[in-house]
């Protein structure tokens, strides 16, 4: 008997784990000091279309990022631990077109180690660059073929 309970709930785990739920991305939220500032940068480095936040107020910008994948500005006096080990990443097949646009912007760039004007050749092959927002949140940006 016991057997046969263990056996159905194995079973009964094994077929709810494997259940899809079809999950995909759907926003990343930032907290920012300046919403004018910040709003202005991702329009200009990034060219993101703003999209209507819902009716939640002034102080929240809504941009579509592509995929139906939003990034949600939030302005806020609350200070945020930043470091690149929490980072927002977009990728490009023109990588050294926008390393130059960001020079002509005067935003600096670097390496994974911190190495200025430098990229990071990872393994795999792809290249990447690492610089901060209005508000010191890390980007990265590849070349990844994904």
């Amino acid at each position: 008997m016991k057997n046969k309970n263990l056996t159905s709930i194995i079973l009964f785990a094994a077929t709810t784990a494997s259940k899809e739920f079809n999950f995909r991305k759907d926003h990343d939220t930032i907290r920012v000091k300046d919403l004018k500032t910040s709003v202005k940068f991702y329009k200009d480095i990034f060219g993101l279309e703003q999209i209507d936040n819902g009716g939640l107020g002034d102080h929240i910008k809504w941009f579509m990022l592509g995929n139906n994948v939003q990034l949600h500005l939030v302005e806020s006096d609350t200070e945020i631990e930043k470091n690149k080990g929490f980072h927002s990443a977009f990728n490009t097949q023109n990588l050294s077109e926008f390393m130059e646009f960001l020079k002509d912007k005067n935003i600096p760039f670097e390496n994974g180690k911190g190495k200025k004007n430098t990229i990071t050749n990872r393994p795999d092959g792809v290249k990447q660059i690492y610089f901060q927002d209005p508000d010191g949140y890390w980007i990265e940006v590849n070349d990844s073929k994904v």
